[in-house]
């Protein structure tokens, strides 16, 4: 019997996250889910870098979420304004250990506890143009039909 597996178990997790990153994203999701979004973990846009959170609205609109863990996490990563070129609105998820004031106030901020979020502030619009709506929302659905497709591959093989 092998004692390492280099096939991932479960191919929705990448494991690149950490468990307080988990949490804070998991509190954010639930918020999302009853506001009616559809919601997509760790989604690389056309720059090559990866939102942790994408949502989708009903009417279309797109948001993304930066999960951010500590003051360091946030202090070291200065990528996020490269995000606002793929979004309607950008906001900040975090947890209660972290100072909300460390956080820009053009964007919005979600604290979360694990089991649900809270939008602290309300992020404001930046209208995408309608050619990169019309990308990022391919992107959005490919991406989510593909980590179905191979969820669903996993729990095949799981019960042969």
């Amino acid at each position: 019997m092998t004692l390492v597996s280099i096939t991932v178990n479960n191919p929705l997790i990448d494991g690149r996250q950490s468990d307080r990153a988990m949490m804070i994203r998991r509190g954010v999701q639930i918020l999302l889910a009853e506001m009616r979004f559809a919601i997509l973990p760790e989604l690389t846009l056309a720059n090559g870098r990866r939102a942790d959170l994408i949502a989708l609205s009903e009417k279309g609109e797109i948001w993304i979420v930066e999960i951010k863990s500590s003051i360091e996490d946030f202090r070291v990563d200065r990528k996020w304004p490269d995000y606002r070129r793929y979004c309607d609105r950008l906001f900040f998820a975090t947890h209660a250990g972290v100072p909300l004031e460390i956080f820009p106030e053009d964007c919005g901020l979600f604290l979360s506890d694990g089991y649900s979020g809270h939008l602290l502030r309300d992020a404001p619009e930046h209208r995408l143009p309608p050619a990169t709506r019309k990308s990022v929302t391919l992107d959005f659905s490919r991406a989510a039909a593909q980590r179905l497709m191979a969820a669903e591959w996993a729990a095949q093989l799981k019960s042969v």
